[in-house]
């Protein structure tokens, strides 16, 4: 198990990550929303109501943060780190909902005829606003380790990426002006709507998709199942074992693993059992987050089944 101090610094670093994210969603987001009224442009305002989004989804994931740091209780033994990929999952829900409203919008415009929407003022909206957002997600991910960050993390590089679409789309528009193609111009804002879209729908598709995978409890990828295998096998050439059945999963900050080793009758004893026990758990204490280690040696092949 992880250390207790050592999980609370993590959850208030999470925490204050989360409120940061927040305070930056309500200020981009209300400032984007404003602007695009006054200029009348769609994509501004698709924008900041992507931003301000955020401030409810933040809300969300600020609840699940506390929810998954809470102690286990009699009703809940296990605590409830489930509400963490709970949350992410609602997360990409609501921003998948958000660029479908969107995308309708763009077409809408398209048929009627396009936008009054300033070039010049895509490009200034789409370069600063670009900033802001890269500035959050390096502020961001100081704070490893937690899915409900990742997921910010996620959403205002996506944020970044449109901001940067609609930059560009401006700076494309003012050259279309300059060379009298002004018509083109008024189909510029929805275009870049669109694009915006395309853009940005793969954000919260893997946002669900993740999330799916620890609500359906599949096993873990990347750097986490590496430093399962080598604490396993680091193990394994400690105390001359055969290869054991490894089942893991992660739901939240939370690492379930069970690891069984099958060796000969009669040459292990409760002792012995319990150094190899401490020697898995004291192999993951370096994994981020609560690792929660079940290890067996079994004489009975059926027990490791």
């Amino acid at each position: 198990m992880t250390d207790p101090p050592r999980a609370g610094a993590q959850a208030a670093d999470e925490r204050r990550a989360l409120v940061v994210s927040v305070a930056a969603s309500a200020v981009a987001g209300g400032g984007a929303v404003v602007w695009g009224v006054v200029a009348d442009s769609g994509v501004l305002v698709f924008d900041g109501v992507f931003l301000l989004a955020g401030i409810l989804l933040s809300g969300v994931s600020l609840a699940a943060a506390r929810a998954a740091a809470s102690p286990p209780t009699v009703e809940y033994p296990f605590g409830r780190h489930a509400v963490t990929p709970l949350a992410v999952a609602l997360q990409g829900a609501a921003l998948l909902g958000t660029v479908a409203y969107a995308a309708a919008d763009a077409v809408t415009t398209l048929l009627a005829g396009g936008s009054d929407a300033s070039p010049a003022t895509m490009l200034l909206y789409g370069v600063t606003s670009a900033a802001v957002s890269l500035g959050v997600v390096a502020w961001l991910r100081r704070t490893r380790g937690s899915d409900l960050v990742d997921a910010e993390v996620a959403q205002w590089r996506a944020g970044a990426v449109l901001s940067a679409v609609v930059g560009v789309g401006g700076a494309a528009a003012l050259g279309l002006d300059a060379l009298g193609a002004t018509a083109a111009t008024r189909y510029a804002d929805p275009v870049l709507l669109l694009v915006a879209c395309a853009v940005i729908v793969p954000v919260p598709v893997g946002l669900v998709r993740a999330a799916a995978r620890e609500l359906l409890e599949a096993a873990p990828s990347g750097p986490v199942a590496a430093a399962l295998a080598a604490a396993v096998a680091d193990v394994r050439d400690r105390f001359g074992l055969p290869e054991p059945v490894v089942r893991a999963t992660k739901l939240g900050r939370r690492l379930y693993v069970e690891v069984d080793f099958v060796v000969e009758p009669g040459t292990w004893d409760v002792d012995a059992e319990d150094r190899v026990r401490r020697a898995v758990v004291d192999a993951l204490r370096s994994l981020d987050g609560d690792v929660w280690a079940t290890v067996e040696v079994t004489a009975d092949p059926e027990l490791a089944a």
